[in-house]
Order: C-alpha cells, then sequence, then structure tokens
C-alpha cells in the first residue's frame, strides 16, 4: 500500500508568497497527497480537534510546510500543535495514533545557507533550529526526517521557484510510492539531496 501524505500548511499572506503559492500548487497534483491549509480553514484560530486528529490517523506521512519565520513557524502552527498533540493522542498513556509516521518540516527562508552556519549571520543551522519539532515527533513516537529547505526565498528567480516546485513534487512522489528507506532519509542533512 502507498503512503498518504498530509500536508499542513500555514502561511499568513499566501497571496504575497511566490514560493510557497507554487509549492502548494505542484503539491495538489501529487496523487496520495492531502494539502490542509490551516489559515485557511481556522481564519478565527478555532480549530476542530476532533477533525485534525482523524485527518493525522488518515495519513502515514505528516509535513509541516510553512515559511520560517522569526526562527520558527507561523502562529497558527503552534496553535494547531497546542490542541490537536493532545496527551492520550498524540503522547503519553494510551497515546499512540501518531507512533511510526513519518515527519518533517518543509520551509522557505530568506537568508542563504552559509547564513545558517555556526559561524553565520544566524548562528545555528536549519536543524539546530527546528529541533522543537524534532523532539515533538520524538515525544509522539514518529520518525522525523530532515526538512525540504528553500534558502534565499525572495531572491529567487520564477524558473527557480518552479525548479523548486519541481523537486518538491518528486520528493512527494517518491515519499508516496515509499521507494525511500528511512534510515537513508534520516542520514540527509536535506530532503533536497534525495532529488539534486
Amino acid at each position: 500500500m502507498n503512503n498518504r501524505i498530509l500536508i499542513l500548511f500555514a502561511h499568513p499572506a499566501l497571496e504575497r508568497s511566490r514560493v510557497h503559492y507554487r509549492l502548494l500548487k505542484a503539491a495538489q497534483t501529487v496523487e496520495g497527497v492531502t494539502c490542509h491549509d490551516l489559515y485557511q480553514l481556522y481564519p478565527d484560530f478555532l480549530i476542530n480537534v476532533d477533525r485534525e486528529q482523524e485527518l493525522l490517523t488518515q495519513h502515514e506521512i505528516i509535513l509541516f510546510q510553512y515559511p520560517l519565520y522569526w526562527y520558527s513557524s507561523p502562529a497558527i502552527l503552534k496553535e494547531w500543535q497546542d490542541l490537536v498533540l493532545e496527551y492520550g493522542f498524540a503522547y503519553g498513556q494510551q497515546g499512540s495514533a501518531l507512533r511510526g509516521k513519518l515527519f518533517a518540516n518543509v520551509i522557505s527562508a530568506g537568508g542563504s545557507r552559509a547564513a545558517y552556519q555556526a559561524d553565520g549571520e544566524n548562528h545555528f543551522t536549519i536543524r539546530e533550529l527546528l529541533r522543537p519539532f524534532e523532539q515533538t515527533a520524538n515525544l509522539c513516537g514518529m520518525i522525523y526526517v530532515p526538512p525540504f529547505v528553500i534558502h534565499d526565498a525572495n531572491d529567487l528567480s520564477q524558473a527557480e521557484i518552479d525548479a523548486t516546485a519541481s523537486e518538491y513534487q518528486q520528493l512527494l512522489s517518491q515519499l508516496h510510492a515509499q521507494h525511500l528507506s528511512v534510515p537513508a532519509l534520516t542520514r540527509l542533512h536535506y530532503l533536497n539531496e534525495l532529488i539534486a
């Protein structure tokens, strides 16, 4: 059986996004992918916890897709985590609903890859900044895999954005078709390396 992929998409100003708008459109063409736009569904932040938990149980791979804002995710994704990943559902006694599922971040960053290094202007790598997501996955018994990252997002040409969207499409297709080994995935720095 093929993997079903849930993309929890969070962009507060999608109409102004060149990169995530294009990535979302590309993802919507891939078989087995459910794109779930949190800001569109919950503009008032009143998240339907039962609905969200049901969606999670129906998919084998969970992706958080968002622009990296102030070294973290947009607010609605934090609200979603606070409400949906409940004790007894996602972790704790009887909380095994997400155990064994694959989890990754799909993010854009305005800075270059060099800027996200110990000696770069941001002082930390992307992987280091994503540690809270990795630990959340660990607590929930999920398998955390490296992120798919788009650097220099504000400076990319349309051709570069289209190429990145095509790489994302290929990645999603491979994940859906189960053509990848988990140990090989976890050894990567970025998921982008699978397609490069």
